[in-house]
């Protein structure tokens, strides 16, 4: 697969692309080696990965506190709030009736 610099013909490096904020989401270098960043909303840094097959995921709460992530070498750290509910809300949700069993 071809690089963007190959796709684009280009000659001059390092090939620097910026999102309207400003964030560098893309880098490559003369011997081919590329970053892909993507940002959230807030700036945030989302998601990376570059050419040798590393990658990153970050999720964040509402305050811009990052509550996940993960990566390519299996390292996840999960902080995530798993929200709590009553039978009666799980059943209203779910369409169905149930009983817990212990």
């Amino acid at each position: 697969m071809k690089t963007i610099a190959e796709q684009l013909n280009v000659k001059e490096f390092p090939l620097e692309i910026k999102d309207s904020n400003g964030n560098e989401i893309y880098y490559e270098d003369s011997n081919g080696y590329w970053i892909k960043r993507e940002f959230d909303s807030n700036y945030n840094l989302i998601y990376y990965e570059d050419s040798d097959g590393f990658w990153e995921k970050r999720e964040y709460d509402s305050s811009n506190n990052q509550i996940y992530y993960e990566n390519s070498y299996g390292v996840i750290r999960d902080n995530r709030v798993i929200p709590e509910y009553t039978i009666e809300e799980l059943q209203k949700m779910l369409g169905k009736e149930f009983k817990i069993i212990k």
